[in-house]
Protein backbone atom coordinates (compact mmCIF):
# COMPACT_ATOMS: atom_id res chain seq x y z
CA UNK A 1 0.00 0.00 0.00
CA UNK A 2 3.06 2.28 -0.23
CA UNK A 3 2.16 5.56 -1.93
CA UNK A 4 -1.60 4.84 -1.69
CA UNK A 5 -4.12 6.04 0.82
CA UNK A 6 -6.27 3.40 2.52
CA UNK A 7 -9.29 4.77 0.67
CA UNK A 8 -7.56 4.43 -2.70
CA UNK A 9 -6.59 0.85 -1.89
CA UNK A 10 -10.17 0.00 -0.94
CA UNK A 11 -11.61 1.47 -4.10
CA UNK A 12 -8.99 -0.14 -6.31
CA UNK A 13 -9.69 -3.54 -4.78
CA UNK A 14 -13.38 -3.07 -5.39
CA UNK A 15 -12.78 -2.27 -9.02
CA UNK A 16 -15.62 0.24 -9.04
CA UNK A 17 -16.35 3.79 -8.00
CA UNK A 18 -18.46 4.57 -4.99
CA UNK A 19 -22.08 5.40 -5.42
CA UNK A 20 -21.77 9.09 -4.70
CA UNK A 21 -23.86 10.51 -1.90
CA UNK A 22 -24.57 7.16 -0.23
CA UNK A 23 -21.85 7.24 2.40
CA UNK A 24 -22.21 9.62 5.34
CA UNK A 25 -19.10 11.40 6.60
CA UNK A 26 -16.76 10.10 9.27
CA UNK A 27 -15.94 6.64 10.55
CA UNK A 28 -18.44 3.87 9.75
CA UNK A 29 -18.55 0.72 11.87
CA UNK A 30 -21.24 -1.88 11.38
CA UNK A 31 -21.63 -3.42 14.83
CA UNK A 32 -24.05 -6.15 13.78
CA UNK A 33 -23.57 -8.43 10.79
CA UNK A 34 -24.11 -12.16 10.25
CA UNK A 35 -22.26 -14.09 7.57
CA UNK A 36 -23.06 -17.61 6.33
CA UNK A 37 -20.88 -19.77 4.12
CA UNK A 38 -22.07 -21.21 0.84
CA UNK A 39 -20.05 -24.36 1.57
CA UNK A 40 -22.25 -26.10 4.14
CA UNK A 41 -20.13 -29.24 3.97
CA UNK A 42 -17.12 -27.35 5.28
CA UNK A 43 -19.15 -25.05 7.55
CA UNK A 44 -22.30 -26.99 8.46
CA UNK A 45 -25.41 -25.57 10.03
CA UNK A 46 -25.75 -26.93 13.55
CA UNK A 47 -28.50 -29.50 14.25
CA UNK A 48 -29.83 -27.19 16.99
CA UNK A 49 -30.06 -24.17 14.71
CA UNK A 50 -33.31 -22.27 15.35
CA UNK A 51 -33.52 -21.24 11.69
CA UNK A 52 -32.09 -22.07 8.29
CA UNK A 53 -30.17 -19.12 6.85
CA UNK A 54 -29.57 -18.18 3.26
CA UNK A 55 -25.90 -17.92 2.25
CA UNK A 56 -24.30 -14.56 2.99
CA UNK A 57 -20.68 -15.37 2.24
CA UNK A 58 -17.65 -13.40 3.25
CA UNK A 59 -16.52 -12.95 -0.34
CA UNK A 60 -19.68 -11.07 -1.33
CA UNK A 61 -19.60 -9.00 1.84
CA UNK A 62 -15.96 -8.03 1.30
CA UNK A 63 -16.80 -6.68 -2.16
CA UNK A 64 -19.66 -4.64 -0.71
CA UNK A 65 -17.71 -3.06 2.16
CA UNK A 66 -15.05 -1.86 -0.25
CA UNK A 67 -17.72 -0.13 -2.33
CA UNK A 68 -19.50 1.33 0.71
CA UNK A 69 -16.25 2.31 2.48
CA UNK A 70 -17.25 0.72 5.76
CA UNK A 71 -14.24 0.96 8.04
CA UNK A 72 -14.84 -1.97 10.40
CA UNK A 73 -17.47 -4.52 11.35
CA UNK A 74 -18.42 -6.73 14.26
CA UNK A 75 -19.18 -10.28 13.15
CA UNK A 76 -22.02 -11.33 15.43
CA UNK A 77 -21.54 -15.09 15.48
CA UNK A 78 -24.97 -16.35 14.39
CA UNK A 79 -27.19 -18.96 15.98
CA UNK A 80 -27.25 -21.37 13.02
CA UNK A 81 -23.63 -22.26 13.84
CA UNK A 82 -24.33 -22.45 17.61
CA UNK A 83 -20.99 -22.95 19.44
CA UNK A 84 -19.08 -23.97 16.29
CA UNK A 85 -16.95 -20.91 15.52
CA UNK A 86 -15.13 -22.21 12.46
CA UNK A 87 -16.71 -19.78 10.01
CA UNK A 88 -16.02 -16.88 12.34
CA UNK A 89 -12.38 -17.95 12.38
CA UNK A 90 -12.37 -18.29 8.58
CA UNK A 91 -13.65 -14.72 8.29
CA UNK A 92 -10.89 -13.47 10.58
CA UNK A 93 -8.33 -15.21 8.37
CA UNK A 94 -9.76 -13.86 5.10
CA UNK A 95 -11.05 -10.43 6.13
CA UNK A 96 -11.27 -7.60 3.56
CA UNK A 97 -8.11 -5.97 4.96
CA UNK A 98 -6.09 -6.44 8.16
CA UNK A 99 -7.95 -5.45 11.30
CA UNK A 100 -11.35 -5.07 9.64
CA UNK A 101 -13.24 -7.61 11.75
CA UNK A 102 -13.82 -8.30 15.40
CA UNK A 103 -16.46 -10.77 16.53
CA UNK A 104 -18.71 -12.15 19.23
CA UNK A 105 -18.91 -15.72 20.46
CA UNK A 106 -21.78 -17.99 21.41
CA UNK A 107 -21.51 -20.55 24.18
CA UNK A 108 -24.09 -22.03 26.53
CA UNK A 109 -24.11 -19.56 29.45
CA UNK A 110 -25.15 -22.18 32.00
CA UNK A 111 -22.77 -24.96 30.88
CA UNK A 112 -19.92 -25.71 33.32
CA UNK A 113 -17.42 -26.04 30.48
CA UNK A 114 -18.20 -22.64 28.97
CA UNK A 115 -15.62 -20.55 30.90
CA UNK A 116 -12.75 -22.75 29.73
CA UNK A 117 -14.02 -22.93 26.14
CA UNK A 118 -14.54 -19.18 25.99
CA UNK A 119 -11.05 -18.54 27.33
CA UNK A 120 -9.52 -20.90 24.75
CA UNK A 121 -11.24 -19.07 21.86
CA UNK A 122 -10.23 -15.65 23.18
CA UNK A 123 -6.60 -16.71 23.59
CA UNK A 124 -6.56 -18.28 20.13
CA UNK A 125 -7.62 -14.96 18.58
CA UNK A 126 -6.08 -12.17 20.68
CA UNK A 127 -7.96 -8.90 20.47
CA UNK A 128 -10.61 -10.33 18.16
CA UNK A 129 -13.41 -11.64 20.39
CA UNK A 130 -15.21 -8.70 21.97
CA UNK A 131 -18.38 -10.14 23.50
CA UNK A 132 -20.35 -13.20 24.53
CA UNK A 133 -23.85 -13.04 23.07
CA UNK A 134 -26.77 -14.16 25.24
CA UNK A 135 -30.24 -14.73 23.74
CA UNK A 136 -33.33 -14.13 25.89
CA UNK A 137 -36.26 -13.68 23.51
CA UNK A 138 -38.70 -16.46 24.49
CA UNK A 139 -42.10 -15.91 26.11
CA UNK A 140 -41.20 -16.03 29.83
CA UNK A 141 -44.34 -18.07 30.53
CA UNK A 142 -42.63 -21.02 28.88
CA UNK A 143 -39.80 -20.96 31.38
CA UNK A 144 -36.05 -21.16 30.77
CA UNK A 145 -34.46 -23.87 28.67
CA UNK A 146 -31.72 -26.23 29.83
CA UNK A 147 -30.75 -27.89 26.54
CA UNK A 148 -31.17 -27.62 22.79
CA UNK A 149 -30.52 -24.34 21.00
CA UNK A 150 -28.36 -21.97 23.04
CA UNK A 151 -31.02 -19.48 24.00
CA UNK A 152 -33.44 -18.62 26.79
CA UNK A 153 -31.33 -20.07 29.58
CA UNK A 154 -32.07 -19.18 33.21
CA UNK A 155 -30.78 -15.66 33.86
CA UNK A 156 -30.92 -16.37 37.61
CA UNK A 157 -28.71 -19.44 37.40
CA UNK A 158 -25.47 -19.18 39.43
CA UNK A 159 -23.64 -20.50 36.39
CA UNK A 160 -24.96 -17.58 34.33
CA UNK A 161 -23.31 -15.18 36.75
CA UNK A 162 -20.12 -17.27 36.73
CA UNK A 163 -19.98 -17.07 32.93
CA UNK A 164 -20.54 -13.30 33.00
CA UNK A 165 -17.71 -12.95 35.51
CA UNK A 166 -15.42 -15.05 33.31
CA UNK A 167 -16.29 -12.95 30.28
CA UNK A 168 -15.42 -9.84 32.27
CA UNK A 169 -12.08 -11.29 33.34
CA UNK A 170 -11.29 -11.97 29.68
CA UNK A 171 -12.04 -8.36 28.73
CA UNK A 172 -15.29 -9.19 26.95
CA UNK A 173 -18.65 -7.47 26.91
CA UNK A 174 -22.00 -9.22 27.22
CA UNK A 175 -24.19 -8.72 24.18
CA UNK A 176 -27.83 -9.19 25.12
CA UNK A 177 -30.39 -10.14 22.48
CA UNK A 178 -33.50 -9.69 24.59
CA UNK A 179 -37.12 -8.73 24.79
CA UNK A 180 -37.99 -5.99 27.30
CA UNK A 181 -39.26 -8.44 29.94
CA UNK A 182 -35.68 -9.45 30.71
CA UNK A 183 -34.37 -5.96 31.46
CA UNK A 184 -34.54 -6.43 35.26
CA UNK A 185 -32.64 -9.72 34.91
CA UNK A 186 -29.94 -7.88 32.99
CA UNK A 187 -29.82 -5.19 35.66
CA UNK A 188 -29.38 -7.78 38.42
CA UNK A 189 -26.32 -9.23 36.69
CA UNK A 190 -24.83 -6.04 35.26
CA UNK A 191 -25.04 -4.30 38.63
CA UNK A 192 -22.61 -6.87 40.01
CA UNK A 193 -20.10 -6.15 37.24
CA UNK A 194 -20.32 -2.37 36.83
CA UNK A 195 -17.14 -2.08 34.73
CA UNK A 196 -18.20 -4.64 32.11
CA UNK A 197 -19.89 -3.32 28.97
CA UNK A 198 -23.35 -4.72 28.28
CA UNK A 199 -24.76 -4.20 24.78
CA UNK A 200 -28.52 -4.29 24.13
CA UNK A 201 -29.29 -5.50 20.61
CA UNK A 202 -31.98 -4.17 18.30
CA UNK A 203 -33.37 -1.39 20.53
CA UNK A 204 -34.20 -4.25 22.93
CA UNK A 205 -37.02 -5.30 20.57
CA UNK A 206 -39.43 -2.72 21.97
CA UNK A 207 -42.34 -4.07 19.93
CA UNK A 208 -42.29 -7.32 21.89
CA UNK A 209 -42.89 -5.84 25.32
CA UNK A 210 -45.22 -3.57 27.23
CA UNK A 211 -44.65 0.13 27.88
CA UNK A 212 -43.88 -0.65 31.53
CA UNK A 213 -41.34 -3.29 30.53
CA UNK A 214 -39.63 -0.86 28.19
CA UNK A 215 -39.30 1.64 31.00
CA UNK A 216 -37.10 -0.97 32.68
CA UNK A 217 -35.00 -1.11 29.52
CA UNK A 218 -34.52 2.65 29.61
CA UNK A 219 -33.64 2.45 33.32
CA UNK A 220 -30.65 0.31 32.36
CA UNK A 221 -29.08 3.54 31.15
CA UNK A 222 -28.49 4.32 34.83
CA UNK A 223 -25.67 1.78 34.64
CA UNK A 224 -22.82 3.67 32.91
CA UNK A 225 -21.48 0.70 30.94
CA UNK A 226 -24.76 -0.33 29.29
CA UNK A 227 -25.04 0.52 25.59
CA UNK A 228 -28.00 0.45 23.21
CA UNK A 229 -27.69 -0.73 19.63
CA UNK A 230 -29.64 1.00 16.88
CA UNK A 231 -30.28 -2.09 14.76
CA UNK A 232 -33.12 -4.45 13.93
CA UNK A 233 -35.50 -1.48 13.89
CA UNK A 234 -38.32 -3.54 12.40
CA UNK A 235 -38.67 -5.41 15.71
CA UNK A 236 -39.90 -2.18 17.29
CA UNK A 237 -42.16 -1.04 14.44
CA UNK A 238 -45.74 -1.66 13.39
CA UNK A 239 -45.09 -0.07 10.01
CA UNK A 240 -42.84 -0.76 7.07
CA UNK A 241 -39.56 0.87 6.09
CA UNK A 242 -38.44 3.53 7.05
CA UNK A 243 -40.19 2.70 10.34
CA UNK A 244 -41.12 6.29 11.16
CA UNK A 245 -43.28 5.14 14.06
CA UNK A 246 -40.06 4.21 15.88
CA UNK A 247 -38.56 7.71 15.87
CA UNK A 248 -40.20 8.76 19.17
CA UNK A 249 -38.66 5.67 20.75
CA UNK A 250 -35.26 6.52 19.24
CA UNK A 251 -35.50 9.99 20.78
CA UNK A 252 -36.25 8.48 24.19
CA UNK A 253 -33.32 6.07 23.84
CA UNK A 254 -31.07 9.00 22.88
CA UNK A 255 -32.24 11.00 25.88
CA UNK A 256 -31.64 8.05 28.20
CA UNK A 257 -28.33 6.66 26.93
CA UNK A 258 -26.86 9.76 25.30
CA UNK A 259 -24.84 9.97 22.12
CA UNK A 260 -21.83 8.22 23.68
CA UNK A 261 -23.65 4.93 24.39
CA UNK A 262 -25.52 4.18 21.18
CA UNK A 263 -24.04 1.96 18.44
CA UNK A 264 -25.20 1.47 14.86
CA UNK A 265 -25.60 -1.98 13.35
CA UNK A 266 -27.14 -3.58 10.28
CA UNK A 267 -25.79 -1.35 7.52
CA UNK A 268 -26.70 -3.86 4.84
CA UNK A 269 -25.13 -6.49 2.61
CA UNK A 270 -25.19 -4.61 -0.69
CA UNK A 271 -25.25 -1.02 -1.89
CA UNK A 272 -29.02 -0.87 -2.24
CA UNK A 273 -29.54 -1.99 1.37
CA UNK A 274 -26.76 0.33 2.50
CA UNK A 275 -28.39 3.37 0.93
CA UNK A 276 -31.71 2.50 2.57
CA UNK A 277 -30.09 2.05 5.98
CA UNK A 278 -28.15 5.29 5.70
CA UNK A 279 -31.29 7.20 4.70
CA UNK A 280 -33.23 5.70 7.62
CA UNK A 281 -30.44 6.47 10.09
CA UNK A 282 -30.20 10.10 9.02
CA UNK A 283 -33.97 10.54 9.25
CA UNK A 284 -34.21 8.82 12.64
CA UNK A 285 -31.44 10.94 14.14
CA UNK A 286 -32.29 14.20 12.35
CA UNK A 287 -32.90 15.74 15.77
CA UNK A 288 -29.28 15.08 16.85
CA UNK A 289 -26.25 17.22 16.16
CA UNK A 290 -23.86 16.00 13.47
CA UNK A 291 -21.14 15.44 16.08
CA UNK A 292 -23.47 13.09 17.96
CA UNK A 293 -24.48 11.24 14.79
CA UNK A 294 -20.79 10.75 14.01
CA UNK A 295 -20.31 9.06 17.38
CA UNK A 296 -23.18 6.65 16.73
CA UNK A 297 -22.08 5.91 13.16
CA UNK A 298 -18.69 4.66 14.27
CA UNK A 299 -16.66 6.64 16.77
CA UNK A 300 -18.31 4.96 19.77
CA UNK A 301 -17.59 1.51 18.34
CA UNK A 302 -13.97 2.37 17.61
CA UNK A 303 -13.51 3.40 21.23
CA UNK A 304 -15.48 0.55 22.79
CA UNK A 305 -14.05 -2.29 20.71
CA UNK A 306 -10.52 -0.96 20.29
CA UNK A 307 -10.46 -0.67 16.52
CA UNK A 308 -7.57 1.23 15.00
CA UNK A 309 -9.23 4.36 13.64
Amino acid sequence: MAGMTRRQWMLGAAGAALVQGARPPGVLVDTHIHLFAKDTARFPIHPNSPYQPQPQPLEDYAEFVRQAEIDHAILVHPEPYQDDHRYLEYCFEHEPWPGFFKGTCLFDPIAPETPARMEALVKKHPGRIVALRVHETEDPKRGPTTSGAIRDRDMKSPQMLAVWKKAHSLGLAIQMHLIPYYAPHVRALASQLPQMPVLLDHLARAGQGSAAEYEEVLRLSDLPRVYMKFSGVSYSSKAGYPYRDVQPLVKRVFQAFGADRILWGGLGMNMQEFERQVAMFEEMFAFAAEADRAKIRGLNAVKLFGFRS
